[in-house]
């Protein structure tokens, strides 16, 4: 069964410690990618979003930026901001709390981000007070693109992120291989109806 891309206002004010959009009056949007870097994947986002004038926020796990530093430090110095996404992409449903905990803190040597999304968006409470308590605000998403399904095409997912803009919306995508072909063709359409509505592209800054 597929997610809806929309999450439910419900959902967000059940866990309102989360953060799922952004407080803005402004024409803004805010474009997000987990599981990177990638050594190629990642650099042609990065070309795309310049493209546009447009900033994003990277949440990015902390092995790949051990393994990609090079690509880690465009992100940055290209103007994104990045955010911690653990160290081995962990399940907090499926491991321990101590475990996930020590990952998130690993991933902080590589990751110097009060931004925290968890994999899956599987978290427990008591691991996510934790991190709130350590500094952190953990940010989830208003739109999941859904682009690393295999049983959504191309068209499919940029339907899914095509929903009316609204201001402050967090979008989801993935830098990574099995979301390749579905992100690159939503997202240059998601850039583009943007721009033609008149909304930019931010990162998410301190919040």
């Amino acid at each position: 069964m597929m997610i809806p891309a929309k999450i439910p206002r419900i959902v967000e004010r059940f866990y309102s410690d989360w953060v799922w959009r952004i407080d803005t009056e402004q024409k803004e949007l805010f474009l997000t990618f987990d599981d990177g870097p990638h050594p190629t994947i990642t650099p042609a986002v990065l070309n795309l979003l310049n493209q546009y004038d447009a900033k994003a926020t990277f949440f990015c796990i902390g092995d790949r930026v051990k393994r990609y530093p090079e690509v880690f430090k465009q992100i940055l110095a290209e103007g994104h901001a990045v955010g911690n996404h653990t160290q081995h992409h962990l399940n907090g449903w499926k491991v321990s709390d101590e475990a996930y905990l020590k990952d998130v803190k690993d991933a902080d040597i590589y990751i110097n981000s009060t931004l925290f999304r968890p994999p899956y968006g599987r978290i427990r409470k008591v691991q996510s007070k934790k991190i709130i308590a350590d500094g952190k605000k953990i940010v989830m998403w208003t739109i999941l693109s859904a682009d690393y399904s295999n049983k959504l095409s191309p068209q499919d997912v940029a339907k899914r992120v095509s929903i009316p803009f609204e201001k402050g919306s967090i979008y989801l995508f993935h830098d990574l291989e099995k979301a390749e072909k579905n992100m690159f063709f939503a997202l240059a359409k998601l850039l583009e109806d943007a721009r033609q509505q008149g909304f930019s592209m931010k990162k998410i800054g301190s919040i």
